[in-house]
């Protein structure tokens, strides 16, 4: 649901390093445990489980409609842009990946049709392994909503929401899987009296050796407490994303508070109940959303 404007430790070495990757042509900053294996096959799998998990976990929040995993079918208005700045995260097997920020841009190219752009910058603690920070994957994506119910009408609203993932995040620290993504999601939504329910869910193509193409699911329901506060709550599934990526189901509980016509605070907690170990003990969401 957005929120439209009114118009509508472990202990660590001193080795730092800091550089410029040639291979990546990307900027990210390193720094590395005590206890680093030399390659990602000597660590120990669960290890490994929990940052093909994570990484899961960040893709699928990225692409969503903040502050939830699940999104709607209702694009920005024709003309106007909506630029989501925010940070997401997410703790399994105690080891942390975060984004620190994500940028996010949406804009009402036309009637029912929204365009988007989106990256992250991202963050990891493992508790093997290596920390740093660098960019992850380039999002590209466009809205569209092809069933637009009157006030009056039974039916929700209906809308696709195709989504193309760029290697382009440093695939050293984790932050990518080096293949190009695809999503194809169906998204649906409807609003009566204080109450908004939507959802949907769609499939991931996840090209790559050990990866799996896989689905998520969710859905959300928002009540308007006041008319600046709303609150909420998500249930979300996905699949199986590959070998080191097992099923998860989890929940975030969600709020929106509108300082003003243009400025809207976006937030959400959760964690998963299946899989909860390996896959999300903990997660957030915490962003400023810009409507005009």
């Amino acid at each position: 649901m957005r929120t439209p404007p009114p118009a509508k430790r472990a202990p660590w070495t001193k080795v730092f390093c800091f550089f410029f990757s040639k291979k990546k042509n990307l900027f990210f900053f390193e720094k590395k445990n005590q206890k680093t294996f030399a390659s990602p096959e000597a660590r120990p799998r669960r290890a490994r489980l929990s940052a093909a998990a994570l990484l899961c976990v960040l893709a699928t929040s990225a692409q969503a409609g903040p502050p939830f995993r699940t999104d709607d079918p209702e694009p920005v208005d024709l003309g106007h842009y909506e630029i989501n700045i925010f940070s997401i995260g997410a703790q399994a097997a105690n080891s942390w990946v975060t984004s620190l920020p994500t940028y996010e841009l949406n804009y009402g190219a036309a009637p029912n049709l929204q365009l988007h752009i989106l990256l992250p910058v991202d963050a990891a603690n493992p508790a093997r392994g290596t920390s740093g920070l660098g960019l992850g994957d380039l999002e590209l994506g466009a809205k569209y909503r092809f069933v637009t119910p009157g006030d009056d009408d039974w039916f929700p609203q209906a809308g696709v929401f195709p989504q193309l993932e760029l290697p382009t995040g440093n695939t050293k620290l984790g932050f990518a899987t080096g293949n190009t993504q695809l999503f194809l999601p169906l998204w649906l939504q409807k609003d009566w009296g204080s109450w908004t329910a939507y959802g949907g869910g769609g499939y991931w193509i996840n090209p790559g050796p050990g990866n799996r193409n896989y689905s998520f699911t969710g859905a959300a329901l928002w009540r308007k407490i006041t008319d600046s506060l709303n609150i909420g709550v998500e249930l979300f599934h996905q699949t199986n994303a590959g070998r080191l990526s097992p099923e998860s189901t989890g929940f975030n509980l969600g709020l929106t508070h509108d300082f003003s016509a243009q400025w809207h605070l976006l937030a959400s907690a959760g964690e998963g109940v299946q899989n909860r170990t390996l896959t999300n003990q903990a997660s957030y969401f915490l962003g400023i959303q810009i409507t005009f």
